[in-house]
């Protein structure tokens, strides 16, 4: 292994701070995401004539849908036991504990909540015109993570393996934080080619059904060189993140075959 550099990494996870006041890497990609997302959303309701008036309290839903929705995930889907001695540690979001199929459930009810309150639609309908973003917005939320030096992979001897320094590391390690951004970067090309090409946005869940499939078969594949994120996963055939990624798989499935029977 010492034929290879490898790459050292030790960035520090908070860019600065301003009294109590901590500005980091992750809060910055996760802000970022949102505001790109935002006007990608608004850019497709100008092009469709769509009431710009939905736009405020659509992002208000999706922004309240996936930090509740991930931090539960997180606490029923990975730490309950913890959790359940220690109630008062689940508003403690800045501690870190966001589970990424927790925000997709989060945002779906958000969205369900949306469409029945506020625009009448079918909820695949709001879904397929926040799906693109979304993709783009995964990409950075893992770019989060590998400031946060979190998430990554096993031990590799690849000449990209990456040594997380502040986790005392001194072994290279798989940057899956890397893969999957990439995966959900090309998810993003491929669905806005999609939009922008077909007619796909006529048929109403088409455009949630690929990404469900392109975005939780990358996370299916790219969890077996990635390290447990919990000490119960290593009894398990499957981790966990497996597990919660194969209905949505299944789930994609069904609505590309749904939105090919059936014209919004």
């Amino acid at each position: 292994m010492s034929m290879f550099t490898y790459i050292h990494w030790d960035v520090n996870p908070e860019i600065f701070h301003i009294g109590f006041l901590s500005i980091r890497w992750y809060g910055l990609m996760f802000a970022l995401s949102f505001i790109l997302g935002y006007h990608m959303v608004e850019k497709t309701f100008k092009a469709e004539k769509e009431n710009l008036k939905w736009l405020e309290s659509l992002l208000v839903y999706i922004v309240v849908g996936t930090i509740l929705g991930a931090r539960l995930g997180h606490v029923f889907f990975y730490d309950w036991d913890y959790y359940s001695q220690n109630p008062v540690e689940i508003i403690k979001v800045w501690r870190g504990g966001l589970a990424s199929h927790g925000g997709v459930i989060g945002i779906f009810i958000a969205l369900l909540i949306f469409s029945k309150k506020i625009s009448h639609r079918n909820v695949f309908w709001t879904i397929d015109r926040v799906i693109i973003p979304t993709a783009l917005a995964a990409m950075f939320i893992r770019l989060g993570n590998l400031f946060n030096s979190e998430i990554y992979g096993i031990e590799t001897s690849l000449p990209w393996g990456f040594i997380f320094e502040r986790n005392g590391e001194v072994l290279p390690k798989h940057p899956t934080q890397l893969y999957e951004a990439l995966a959900y970067f090309l998810t993003f090309l491929i669905l806005r080619t999609i939009h922008r090409k077909t007619d796909a946005m006529k048929k109403t869940g088409l455009l949630s059904g690929i990404f469900f499939i392109l975005v939780f078969t990358a996370r299916f594949v790219i969890e077996f060189i990635k390290e447990d994120q919990e000490a119960f996963e290593a009894s398990m055939t499957l981790n966990m993140g497996q597990w919660l990624s194969i209905p949505f798989i299944l789930a994609g499935i069904g609505l590309i075959v749904w939105a090919n029977r059936k014209k919004s």
